[in-house]
């Protein structure tokens, strides 16, 4: 039994606390504990069933459920307070520590737009850009799939979790470049993304207001001449510059309502499908 369990067990021996532990293998333990509402213990318990990681911050690894697809088993960061940039990558990129965090947890945009990705007819012959992938979970998706799709972020470490949790779901190499737009130091870590797609999607990417257009520029420049646009957006506000934006690009919008009621493992959500296509 892995040292973490000896641990937990330990400690609910020691407190005479009721438990049960369900033991799932992959390539790492995911221990479910059920634990009396004493928030001490529970953070005693919870403290010693994390994964040890040799890289200066938490994860943690979940078996992700997506409608109309097999759930998938993702190594995520363990929380929004995780921060490990030494040599300052992310810093020198324009991520600062409030934001370095984000790239490596799961949204509830990602998912809606993983399950779209999970509906969406495959063809070898379309190629398909995530762009602001962070964990890639819809990329993840369409390649299991078969879709030709390459997955792109501005995070350094990116690149790395695809890697490891194509690994983890016994996947194949994928594409995976780097993303950024707007003014930015340059990178050399990752290939840029410098091909044009049929297909460009993205989820809850509209995090700023935007003036300049950049992202629709960006867009604009690795997209086909007939091609379409899907974005996940959770209500942010800012839909409304990035719609006068996409339509100087001579891009039509198609936008639609998203919204699921709160359930035992998650939050109600309200969002929009927002799919812009030029002719």
């Amino acid at each position: 039994m892995p040292a973490q369990t000896d641990k937990f067990t330990s400690a609910c021996q020691s407190n005479r606390l009721p438990r049960k532990i369900d033991l799932f293998r992959h390539t790492r333990a995911c221990l479910i504990a059920y634990l009396p509402q004493n928030s001490s213990m529970q953070a005693l318990a919870l403290h010693a069933l994390q994964p040890q990681s040799p890289h200066g911050y938490q994860i943690k690894h979940e078996s992700i459920a997506i409608q109309g697809a097999p759930n998938l088993l993702i190594r995520s960061l363990l929380d929004k307070q995780q921060f490990y940039d030494p040599e300052d990558a992310a810093l020198s990129l324009g991520i600062s520590s409030a934001f370095w965090s984000l790239f490596g947890l799961l949204w509830p945009s990602g998912s809606r737009l993983a399950e779209r990705m999970a509906l969406r007819p495959v063809s070898t012959d379309e190629r398909i850009l995530e762009i602001g992938c962070g964990l890639a979970l819809s990329s993840l998706v369409g390649h299991r799939r078969g879709a030709n799709i390459t997955a792109s972020d501005c995070h350094p470490l990116a690149g790395e979790f695809l890697k490891e949790n194509l690994r983890l779901n016994n996947l194949g190499p994928m594409d995976y470049k780097h993303g950024h737009w707007g003014e930015h130091t340059a990178q050399f870590q990752d290939p840029d993304v410098n091909t044009k797609f049929d297909l460009i999607i993205g989820s809850d990417i509209l995090y700023e207001r935007d003036e300049r257009g950049d992202l629709a520029h960006y867009i604009n420049e690795h997209i086909e001449d007939h091609a379409e646009v899907w974005v996940v957006d959770p209500n942010r506000g800012n839909r409304s510059h990035f719609h006068r934006n996409m339509a100087a690009q001579g891009f039509a919008l198609s936008e639609e309502g998203l919204s699921s009621s709160a359930t035992e493992n998650e939050a109600a959500y309200k969002g929009r499908m927002l799919t812009y296509s030029r002719d």
